[in-house]
């Protein structure tokens, strides 16, 4: 044995056994039972593997990709697990933009993994590095508990993930010594450390992550097709919670009865939930992130419910519909119910091709502006409230009415205001539009009847060359309609 083996401190030696996926508390492997498990293994290839649908899509990606930093090297982390508690850590989840130029599922993602694009004098070639599935001829299969096949599951061999991704795959032991010349180089930061200690900052990190972002505003046909496939999952996960509202009626803290259906089937077609779920009965509807969802259900309440499947390709829903417990409104609850529903129409209207990203919220604030005013709460005219020096109204309303989606709930975040808000719409662009009117429960401007009221609905549409497809039409909106949906449901 090494002299450098006695000079290690408790400190390095834990780190390098945390490295290697061992705790403190995992039982010693004796020596006969490490040739022990050497031996006896068949060969267990992946069969039937089928190429990925996003392939020619994001080969596409990264192509117009490459033409924004011609001879810049180019590299996206996949991230690494999150700690929760101690050794236990989060479900993984990888980076959006890795996800988006890779195709990589959710179910295939591997920790710690890193796209590099290096320039090649015309282009740039895609390198994947990954840790493969553990060979049978080492003890990290059984002793790992961070990537050892007996405790998270199979990960694909390199020869198996090229053949599913169509990318030259590395093994990542290899990545230091890959980034290690003095190519420039850009990188998606702050999602793996030891690759961020690799890379030297660079100027012009907040302008890549920019282009990134405007890159994704246009969905191409995969993306629309997954966000498809998420809406339609999301809309069965809006009947799995209206089918269990008795239950939720009779158990205390039933806004989790609620939320627990709807994870069920997240997790049944999808990923995961694209967000923590907002399940908001009576007053808690008028929280715009109300995640506690720790409150009762009571007959004659309204339920506001924000919820979204992540499908395995990352691609998120988010809906919002504002349900009556009984399955039938009030005619207070009717009346705000009406004034958004107007308000959204108006919204979906005004989403169109040369119209810009901002109109349609001025096209919902308007039907809010007037639907306060027909109330008798608002001190001044429709017209007056909606000027930018005044904004009474918003007193019911101080959100924005929606916002891109995408692989990300909120995507393409790090456009600046000029290139969001802003922005001319064009075809291909999946927004939400999602108006409210929230009413405190100490408003004192409103009889009792309307305290405590708060509306929302929100849904999904995808920009066409003529005005736009609401994606998510397969749930109800009109109240007539979600009456008779319910009534279905219910009995």
């Amino acid at each position: 044995m090494s002299s450098a083996t006695f000079d290690k401190s408790p400190e390095q030696q834990a780190a390098e056994d945390k490295e290697k996926g061992l705790r403190t508390h995992d039982i010693p492997t004796p020596e006969a039972l490490t040739e022990f498990m050497k031996k006896g293994w068949v060969e267990s290839p992946l069969t039937g593997i089928t190429p990925s649908l996003a392939i020619t899509f994001c080969k596409v990606r990264r192509e117009n990709l490459s033409k924004k930093f011609a001879g810049v090297r180019l590299v996206f982390p996949s991230g690494s697990l999150k700690v929760r508690s101690n050794d236990s850590d989060y479900r993984f989840r990888a980076h959006s933009a890795y996800s988006w130029l890779t195709g990589i599922i959710a179910s295939d993602a591997v920790p710690d993994s890193v796209l590099v694009m290096e320039p090649n004098g015309s282009g740039h070639d895609a390198l994947l590095f990954i840790h493969p599935r553990s060979p049978r001829n080492t003890d990290e299969f059984y002793r790992n508990s961070k990537h050892g096949e007996f405790w998270i599951g199979r990960r694909m061999t390199l020869e198996e993930t090229q053949k599913m991704y169509d990318i030259k795959v590395v093994q990542i032991e290899s990545i230091a010594e890959f980034l290690g010349d003095k190519t420039e180089t850009l990188v998606v930061r702050e999602q793996d450390a030891n690759i961020d200690k690799l890379i030297l900052a660079n100027t012009r990190e907040e302008e890549f992550l920019n282009v990134l972002s405007m890159s994704r505003m246009v969905k191409d046909q995969y993306e629309i097709d997954e966000m498809q496939k998420a809406i339609d999952a999301t809309a069965r996960g809006f009947s799995d919670m209206v089918r269990v509202f008795p239950a939720a009626t009779a158990t205390p803290r039933g806004e989790r009865v609620i939320e627990g259906a709807f994870f069920g089937r997240a997790r049944l077609e999808g990923n995961d939930i694209g967000y923590d779920s907002i399940v908001a009965a009576g007053s808690h509807a008028c929280v715009l992130h109300w995640i506690k969802n720790d409150g009762d259900v009571k007959p004659g309440q309204m339920i506001l419910i924000d919820a979204g499947v992540e499908v395995e390709s990352h691609y998120t829903a988010d809906i919002t519909r504002t349900l009556p417990v009984t399955g039938k409104f009030t005619a207070a609850q009717k009346q705000i119910y009406m004034i958004v529903y107007r308000a959204q129409q108006a919204g979906i209207a005004a989403v169109k091709p040369g119209n810009r990203f901002k109109d349609f919220h001025a096209a919902c604030m308007e039907e809010i502006a007037k639907g306060a005013a027909e109330l008798g709460v608002l001190p001044m005219s429709p017209e007056e409230s909606l000027k930018p020096e005044n904004g009474l109204h918003r007193r019911w309303m101080f959100h924005g009415s929606g916002h891109h989606l995408g692989i990300d709930v909120h995507d393409c975040a790090q456009a600046r205001k000029d290139q969001y808000a802003d922005a001319i719409l064009e075809p291909g662009m999946i927004l939400t539009v999602e108006p409210g009117f929230y009413i405190q429960p100490d408003d004192e401007l409103f009889p009792p009847e309307f305290r405590g009221v708060g509306v929302r609905i929100e849904d999904d549409v995808v920009v066409t060359e003529t005005g736009c497809r609401v994606m998510s039409s397969g749930l109800p909106r009109h109240p007539d309609e979600i009456e008779a949906w319910m009534a279905k449901l219910l009995n």
